[in-house]
């Protein structure tokens, strides 16, 4: 993630994607050109980047010349085009390869052959790195495009966000949702997560998404998605992942303002993972951390055996039932361990000591995120 000014951008070309789609301009206005010598004219500011990788990759002898034009105020496109830099050299008669780093709405260009209609060029085409079809309006052909890209405000290899972003050797997309801290929150039972969660959601104001809320509440309620987990369950079978992440999605949705979500109850595995991964990526946004409470066995038992006298849980008056489950929950989390870990997601804290330490503890790797 990327952070200009007050917005904050995703990662949405690589530098190696670029370099292709620069090189096969390349190939294909060699193939039309042969030996002839055009002249490159970039449009700056943005076209600098492009204008220098494409004549090293050139093979041929060029020239190469620059105009300057200013469209753009902020994340919009203005319908103002100036003009600021002009040409300063005769080109009568001279086949003229417009270098472009972007075209959009097509504004810029139009000003470009309006700039040329008097030179008497031989031939004026147009070449641009990226190209927005869906915002695209005018008649003007172009003559060659290295990629097509979605109507998005993009920064980085030559494009800024209000003067940033330019020398970014890769492209990065604006974040629709803007930053929004997501953690998983995982314990082993009698680690105080619930407490925890609720501290915590309060603190950053973030949503608490309780998996098994979730289910009680569907099925509850008798929602589509909870009567068909219920058909799962009445089988004694697995209700699917994409029954869960589809009762997420409806709870992410019911909240588009959060700041962020505590994911509680899942993911149980590295399936689950991805498929959260990939739920938060269509919301534009990302799981940040998964953050495990950790506290001995020992301490866990202690604290279960003593909560059974009170809470009336037959669970929580057995201890070979409670030593089952934690070792469920280290079976199951040794995996999301790993998962996340490889991310430099995953946080271990410490879970032993008064409720106000823990969440200091918590607050102090949320803080960083």
């Amino acid at each position: 993630m990327l952070k200009l000014h007050d917005l904050y951008f995703k990662p949405f070309i690589s530098e190696e994607e670029i370099q292709n789609a620069v090189q096969s301009m390349v190939d294909a206005i060699v193939a039309d050109l042969g030996d002839e010598m055009p002249v490159f004219v970039g449009i700056l500011n943005g076209s600098f980047m492009l204008v220098s990788d494409f004549v090293k990759k050139y093979p041929k002898p060029c020239e190469v010349t620059f105009i300057k034009l200013a469209s753009y105020e902020g994340v919009k496109s203005s319908e103002d085009i100036q003009r600021l830099i002009g040409l300063t050299q005769d080109l009568t008669g001279r086949t003229v390869v417009i270098l472009e780093d972007i075209i959009d709405s097509g504004n810029t260009l139009e000003e470009v052959h309006r700039i040329f209609k008097n030179e008497k060029v031989k031939d004026l085409r147009i070449a641009t790195l990226f190209y927005k079809p869906e915002a695209y309006d005018k008649d003007f052909k172009l003559h060659y495009v290295g990629k097509e890209i979605p109507n998005k405000f993009i920064v980085g290899y030559g494009l800024d966000y209000n003067g940033l972003g330019r020398d970014l050797p890769s492209v990065y997309q604006l974040k629709t949702t803007q930053h929004m801290t997501n953690i998983v929150l995982f314990g082993p039972p009698g680690a105080g997560k619930g407490t925890q969660a609720n501290f915590l959601k309060e603190k950053y104001d973030l949503v608490h998404i309780s998996t098994g809320d979730v289910f009680r509440y569907n099925i509850k309620n008798e929602t589509a998605l909870g009567m068909l987990a219920k058909s799962y369950m009445d089988k004694g079978e697995l209700v699917p992942d994409q029954v869960t992440i589809d009762m997420l999605n409806k709870e992410v949705e019911k909240n588009t303002d959060a700041k962020g979500f505590i994911f509680d109850g899942f993911p149980r595995t590295n399936a689950q993972a991805k498929a959260l991964d990939q739920l938060m990526d269509s919301k534009d946004s990302q799981i940040n951390a998964m953050v495990a409470l950790e506290v001995d066995d020992e301490v866990l038992v202690k604290r279960l055996l003593e909560r059974g006298k009170t809470s009336g849980r037959a669970d929580d008056a057995d201890e070979g039932i409670i030593r089952n489950r934690i070792k469920e929950y280290y079976d199951k989390t040794a995996i999301l361990k790993d998962y996340y870990s490889d991310q430099n997601k995953y946080f271990g804290v410490n879970g032993v000591g008064s409720i106000e330490e823990i969440t200091v503890r918590l607050s102090a790797v949320i803080d960083k995120l």
